[in-house]
């Protein structure tokens, strides 16, 4: 890595800057959560990108997952120590998208 062309703020925003990362780590704050019920808490995502998303963050090393041998089979997500430090980001996005709700244009 070339230290003079890094920028911290685009190395984060590739590891969380798509549409649906930022919001799936978001609903992971509350605990691990089983792969259909986070599904579920992202309206308007496919089974698709759903997966494409958690793999990416698991790549990244930012989400967990955990798979039970059980039957029927269940999955697991949860953050990871580098996911938890998102922690104060995600929330700070989270409260200025509520206190500037008003300013959208329908």
């Amino acid at each position: 890595m070339n230290a003079i062309n890094f920028c911290p703020l685009d190395h984060t925003m590739n590891l969380i800057g798509t549409k649906w990362k930022p919001i799936v780590l978001f609903h992971l704050l509350e605990g691990p959560l089983r792969s259909g019920i986070l599904q579920k808490k992202v309206p308007g995502i496919s089974n698709k990108m759903f997966t494409q998303t958690v793999r990416e963050l698991e790549k990244d090393g930012l989400v967990i997952r955990e798979v039970f041998a059980i039957v029927p089979p269940k999955v697991e997500y949860a953050l990871s120590e580098k996911g938890k430090s998102l922690k104060d980001i995600l929330k700070s996005l989270d409260t200025w998208g509520a206190n500037n709700i008003d300013s959208i244009k329908i």
